[in-house]
């Protein structure tokens, strides 16, 4: 029996991660061997992504210009994507990198489409949009979407160091979609432009990542408490929607009972 799967950043390990100044791991996880040796019994924290391997470079370097004060909208998109994707595939994207990577950029506006953003609430309703379509409504539709926004105030909770953690497996990710892509036969005209939305996405979230790391950790506890009243509100609008669908069925059978008799 296949064990439903618990995300990294619900571990208690998550809260520990440790990075340098620079951005990149200072502690490393203990190989799964050493600790069947210690007698810890469990990998939990080698299922926590690491941090960078190299230093990440300031954003003055990466762009002259000021960063968007939309970033944080932005990053909401972002991380949506990175949550709702890990969870289609069961925390392991690797199986099927290129897969996920398409996910990724069909959910996601900011990655995607380089849509631009200005509200946490338009960037939620994009993507809740999308985990309502066809191609995902098996998922669990819009309660399933609504629940992969706990993921990312979770990881929004966890602070600068877990949200590194999770932008640089997200950038791993469309690094190895992007290998699978060029190693594929140009079966469509669409390919190229497939090559080059995956190019781009990786741009970006690099560039989000070191956006991301040079942001003070108050940041995160206010997107969090903006990104909780957006999902509020949408289910109370959907609550609503329930109650009014309601009343009309009742009316309508009341109608119906009424021209019978």
């Amino acid at each position: 029996m296949i064990k439903p799967w618990d995300p990294w950043w619900s571990k208690p390990s998550a809260r520990n991660i440790c990075l340098s100044k620079e951005g990149t791991q200072l502690v490393q996880p203990i190989p799964d061997q050493e600790l069947l040796d210690d007698d810890i019994g469990s990998d939990e924290f080698s299922k926590v992504p690491l941090g960078p391997e190299t230093p990440l470079p300031p954003l003055s370097r990466l762009s002259s210009k000021e960063p968007s004060p939309l970033l944080t909208v932005h990053l909401v998109d972002i991380l949506y994507s990175y949550c709702f994707t890990l969870r289609l595939y069961n925390g392991d994207w690797r199986s099927d990198a290129l897969g996920s990577v398409m996910v990724v950029l069909s959910v996601s506006s900011v990655l995607g489409q380089g849509a631009q953003p200005e509200t946490v609430l338009e960037a939620l309703s994009h993507c809740l949009e999308q985990v309502c379509c066809p191609a995902y409504r098996h998922i669990g539709g819009l309660q399933f979407g609504l629940g992969v926004i706990d993921d990312v105030i979770s990881l929004l909770g966890l602070g600068t160091p877990a949200l590194v953690c999770a932008l640089r497996d997200m950038h791993w990710c469309i690094q190895e979609g992007e290998k699978e892509a060029k190693s594929e036969r140009p079966r469509k005209s669409q390919r190229g432009g497939t090559r080059s939305a995956i190019k781009l996405a990786e741009r970006k979230i690099y560039f989000i990542m070191c956006w991301v790391h040079e942001q003070p950790e108050e940041v995160w506890s206010s997107l969090a408490a903006i990104v909780r009243a957006e999902k509020t509100s949408a289910m109370e609008f959907q609550q609503i929607n329930r109650s009014e669908d309601l009343n009309n069925k009742t009316e309508a059978k009341s109608k119906s009972l009424i021209q019978e008799i």
